[in-house]
């Protein structure tokens, strides 16, 4: 991970297009569910790996427990 590729590496916490601000939720992709941001635009960062489960992913977001 590269420096300020996430939030939690100093990405900015609203987007720069669309002004909406970003909170960490679970989402999905193709590769499984992951706990990321989205806004108007669209996905915006990813904070963490992949999970199996939403509930997985969840669990690991109520926890902070998500480290990429």
């Amino acid at each position: 991970m590269l420096t300020g590729e996430t939030i939690a590496s100093g990405a900015p916490d609203t987007c720069p297009d669309c002004a909406t601000k970003l909170t960490l939720q679970v989402l999905r992709s193709a590769a499984g569910f992951y706990i990321g941001t989205q806004c108007e635009c669209g996905p915006y960062s990813r904070e963490s790996g992949y999970f199996e489960s939403p509930e997985a992913a969840g669990t690991a977001l109520s926890r902070g427990d998500f480290g990429r």
